[in-house]
């Protein structure tokens, strides 16, 4: 069995690694996590997670993007060109920000549907003075006060995630707005 020599020293966080030629790495953390950077040794900086005491430890070894392999593509299919559960490609959020608009225009504000007889009434508007609903609520109506005020609403979202969480806010609104305004006698059930 050959001998090894090791040697390192200490320089605040740092610790150098010498070997029989030189500086072999650099290595930043100490017990249960530590980062490793080569230098004269082969292979790529390492990453190891360990518990202490337990002889348990996880290392990964973080290669050169020239040295890693490509992962094998799957076939796209009919799902080719459509985007991600999370991430859009340049305008694509734009568009889903004005089909969702379109969406709730189109089942919640129609013409003769209930939600337009309320922006055209300023029912909506009448609701956010009276003082006896609570803020929450004047802050969840004050979505849908007036057609420009929902489509700017739905129009800051920054992601596809935000997209639905707005729209799905729009609709409680519409919701919750109909449902005063019919307790008040203002709109037939």
């Amino acid at each position: 069995m050959p001998f090894r020599f090791r040697r390192s020293a200490r320089l605040g966080p740092l610790r150098f690694n010498f070997s029989k030629s030189g500086l072999s790495s650099i290595s930043l953390g100490g017990r249960g996590a530590s980062f490793n950077i080569p230098v004269a040794r082969s292979g790529g900086p390492r990453t190891t997670v360990g518990l202490p005491g337990t002889g348990l430890s996880w290392s990964v070894e973080h290669r050169p993007e020239a040295d890693q392999t490509a992962p094998a593509r799957l076939p796209a299919g009919p799902a080719e060109g459509l985007p991600n559960s999370r991430r859009f490609r340049p305008g694509q959020l734009d568009s889903f920000k004005q089909g969702c608009l379109g969406v709730l225009q189109k089942k919640l504000f129609a013409a003769g549907s209930q939600g337009r007889l309320m922006w055209d009434l300023n029912l909506i508007t009448r609701l956010l003075t009276d003082p006896s609903i609570g803020s929450r609520t004047q802050g969840l109506l004050a979505v849908i006060e007036t057609p420009e005020a929902m489509e700017a609403y739905l129009l800051r979202a920054q992601s596809q995630d935000d997209v639905k969480r707005r729209a799905h806010r729009c609709v409680e609104a519409a919701k919750e707005a109909a449902r005063l305004a019919q307790i008040r006698g203002w709109l037939r059930p």
